[in-house]
């Protein structure tokens, strides 16, 4: 059963709720980090907020993308990072949080979605490596899927897929 909540987008003033959030749903600051480097460099496409009354207890970032096929631009968005509080983990809000990020991006007419993360999870929102495989990407491998949004769009024999300049926080 999942949670219940609003889905909301992220208020100026809200980094300390959204650092809050993030620092403790991963073990180390480097998701903190990038969340940070995505808004000081303007790459943010949207961020959410997963609120239920008046707290904030899930969070989930769309940052911009260079990506592009068989010679043609691409518009693309990167997923993540997606953050739930401890305590609120395993009860939906990351799913809702994804499902929304998606509508959001198919609203704002992105091709494609982008994701850095575990495939038996993000498999069943439908992204796949195979979506992915033609583009070359530093973070190409197994954990690099993408979706896409356009029934119109055929994916390219090859490509390029680039992140933000902040994820090269990762070493990409």
């Amino acid at each position: 059963m999942e949670t219940e909540g609003t889905i909301r987008t992220e208020h100026a003033g809200e980094l300390k709720t959204v650092q809050k959030i993030t620092r403790s749903a991963f073990p180390t600051h480097t998701e903190s980090r990038l969340v940070d480097a995505v808004w000081r460099a303007h790459d943010v496409v949207c961020s959410l907020l997963f609120q239920k009354d008046d707290a904030a207890l899930g969070h989930l970032m769309l940052s911009k993308m260079r990506v592009s096929g068989d010679g043609e631009e691409i518009t693309a968005a990167a997923l993540g990072p997606v953050s739930v509080l401890p305590d609120c983990q395993r009860q939906g809000i990351g799913s809702q949080l994804i499902r929304a990020a998606i509508e959001h991006a198919r609203e704002k007419d992105i091709a494609m979605i982008f994701v850095l993360g575990d495939p038996g999870y993000y498999s069943r929102f439908g992204f796949a490596p195979e979506t992915a495989r033609p583009f070359a990407s530093p973070y190409a491998g197994k954990d690099f899927q993408a979706l896409v949004l356009d029934d119109a769009f055929a994916l390219p024999r090859a490509g390029e897929a680039h992140y933000a300049p902040a994820f090269a926080i990762f070493g990409g």
